[in-house]
């Protein structure tokens, strides 16, 4: 899997999380709570989404990701 396909898999996601979201402007550098106004029930949301749409699991206690670019490393990393 390419680091664009998982971009391409996260902008599903958060079309779902967040419909009103402009996916074009979402790309590696988007800014999750600045530039996609994600709280912290969304970046709950946006785990369990991509954990379930990659079948991956993020381990607990890490850092909170804060940009769309971390998650898309994140995700690659435990493939």
């Amino acid at each position: 899997m390419t680091r664009e396909e998982v971009l391409d898999g996260l902008k599903e996601v958060i079309a779902v999380i967040r419909p009103n979201t402009d996916l074009s402007n979402v790309t590696y550098d988007s800014e999750l709570v600045r530039g996609l106004g994600i709280d912290s029930l969304t970046m709950m949301l946006l785990a369990l989404a991509s954990e379930e749409k990659f079948q991956v699991r993020f381990p607990d206690g890490q850092p909170l990701p804060k940009t769309v670019g971390e998650v898309c490393d994140a995700i690659l990393a435990l493939k």
